[in-house]
């Protein structure tokens, strides 16, 4: 087991499944390998809230398909992906069911030969950029278990950075994806809207700006992801066109040269870590060395109005998942909520359909602003957060002090939530680490269905600056 478990954390998914497929490694000691990972790491990091490793054996047994992640141990997150007869928790204390029914991106899951073992932590319906959870307690940095982990996917984050998968399931609303990402070292994509399904119970999420996406190590694992999970599904009304021949075999395709917006200063006018500028400036060098342009550029954007028409959505979206719940379960989850959930659904409650269409029509002139920027330019590279990441504590739900929580929120992390707001594809790159050896990302933001190139781009970077094997030591 000592050579399956080397073999299992050095190895990408993409890399597994070829092992399998050579009959070199079984599916099921794969399995086991993931499971003594999780045994080994768990806690000290708390990314696992629940596993149904039976599910995975069963789905082992049997013949497995021609696919590029076949019998490769596989975690979804536990907000907003159901697996039949396996608890959603959602982060919260009062908000839990057990589903009947598989999310479509677990059937597909299942057909792809993914084996699904267990589901990642959250905090409260994914309401901040931290991993903590008065249901669950706190997700902990690997590479400083005082820091955050990055949220709302930061068990998924933390579950590939430590070797438990190489490859999994994560979701954005606000930067979920990115965030955990950039704080544990690893690639993240944030796919453009309508891309990975979310049904069969819902095919919008927060109006579209909450989507599902990959945390990886290699671009590889992430164009897989996408051949194997992405693609309309019933309910889905407008998507991004997917590439001939699929996302893994276009990934060597170099883009073309690309126009590249450097964007340094937020357009919050909130400082920005020395540490990570310099991050910033090396990867813009490295890019202008492959042959791309790289110029410091901006969308005109009405960025108060946007972020008041974010408040208001987020509000009226959260409102509205608590009362589907309450009507669905029969029961108001009430003061099991966390302050800041509660608050939210608060403010949810008062806003009008007035001033929630009022809102969406903000969102839209966002979008139009930020297309016609993308008509002379193909990428904005900024930071992905402001700082490296920062302590426990600060950005719970649960914090009293809410000042504190609203301003550490805007200085952090003012660069994510443009590719929400607009439903474009944004990508963070594990290019940079502070002196004090703490992740540093760096974020790829590319027009409506531009997902591939922003792939193309990060393996072009991978193999230029190669980030794989660079890892928490744990």
């Amino acid at each position: 087991m000592a050579d399956i478990a080397a073999l299992y954390r050095d190895t990408d998914a993409v890399g597994l499944a070829q092992l399998v497929k050579r009959r070199e490694v079984s599916p099921l000691e794969l399995l086991d390998a993931a499971l003594a990972r999780v045994e080994e790491t768990q806690p000290a990091f708390n990314y696992i809230v629940r596993l149904f490793p039976d599910r995975a054996r069963r789905r082992a047994a049997e013949p497995l398909p021609d696919g590029p992640l076949a019998g490769v141990p596989f975690l979804v997150k536990d907000l907003g992906i159901d697996v039949a007869g396996e608890i959603s928790g959602m982060g919260s204390r009062s908000m839990r069911y057990t589903p009947d029914w598989n999310s479509i991106l677990v059937e597909r899951a299942d057909a792809a030969g993914l084996l699904t073992f267990g589901k990642t932590t959250t905090p409260e319906l994914g309401l901040t950029i931290t991993t903590e959870s008065a249901a669950t307690g706190q997700t902990r940095n690997p590479w400083d278990p005082a820091r955050i982990a990055g949220g709302s996917s930061g068990g998924a984050a933390v579950a590939v950075a430590v070797g438990a998968v190489p490859l999994a399931q994560a979701s954005d609303g606000g930067g979920s994806i990115r965030v955990p990402a950039s704080c544990c070292g690893l690639l993240g994509l944030k796919t453009s809207r309508g891309l990975v399904p979310h049904g069969p119970k819902l095919e919008t999420m927060w109006n579209g700006m909450a989507v599902s996406g990959p945390i990886a190590r290699t671009a590889r694992d992430c164009a897989a992801f996408l051949d194997m999970l992405a693609g309309p599904a019933p309910g889905t009304r407008a998507a991004p066109p997917v590439p001939g021949g699929g996302w893994l075999a276009n990934l060597e395709t170099a883009p073309r040269p690309l126009r590249v917006a450097l964007l340094d200063a937020p357009i919050t006018g909130t400082p920005v870590d020395p540490e990570v500028s310099a991050a910033l400036a090396a990867a813009a060098r490295q890019i202008e060395a492959m042959g791309h342009i790289v110029e410091p550029a901006q969308p005109a954007i009405d960025w108060p109005a946007l972020m008041a028409a974010n408040i208001t959505n987020i509000a009226v979206c959260t409102a509205a998942d608590i009362e589907q719940f309450r009507l669905a379960q029969g029961r108001d989850p009430g003061d099991g909520l966390e302050p800041a959930v509660a608050n939210w659904r608060r403010m949810g409650l008062e806003r009008g359909g007035l001033a929630h269409e009022l809102a969406l029509r903000a969102l839209e002139a966002a979008c139009i602003a930020l297309d016609r920027f993308f008509e002379t330019h193909d990428i904005i590279l900024s930071p992905t957060l402001a700082e490296p990441p920062i302590e426990l504590g600060i950005l719970s739900l649960s914090n009293p002090d809410h000042q504190q929580f609203i301003e550490t929120y805007t200085r952090f992390c003012p660069y994510v939530g443009l590719a929400n707001m607009t439903g474009t594809p944004a990508i963070t790159l594990p290019l940079g680490h502070s002196r004090s050896n703490l992740p540093i990302g760096i974020m790829a933001h590319g027009r409506f269905g531009s997902d591939l190139t922003l792939l193309q781009l990060a393996h072009q970077l991978e193999r230029a600056t190669p980030w794989a094997t660079r890892r928490p030591p744990v």
